[in-house]
């Protein structure tokens, strides 16, 4: 996902990265890109990235990514 997002920052797209709070204080998010917004839980995550949000990539991961794309599109 890093990769991703900057290239789209550096091409002066807009990027959210929208990430539960215990994540952020763990330090997993990596290195910032363009705005960031914590949240609660991880349903939170799900419902700011459907507002915020005009299209989907879904990129290779686990039972979590599945998880996300069944969530966004129901």
């Amino acid at each position: 996902m890093g990769y991703v997002s900057t290239a789209a920052h550096v091409r002066g797209s807009q990027v959210l990265g929208i990430i539960p709070t215990a994540l952020a204080e763990g330090n997993f998010a990596g290195k910032i890109v363009g705005e960031e917004l914590q949240v609660p839980i991880m349903q939170d995550m799900i419902w700011k990235m459907l507002d915020n949000s005009d299209a989907f990539i879904a990129l290779p991961g686990g039972i979590g990514t599945l998880e996300d794309i069944f969530q966004i599109a129901s």
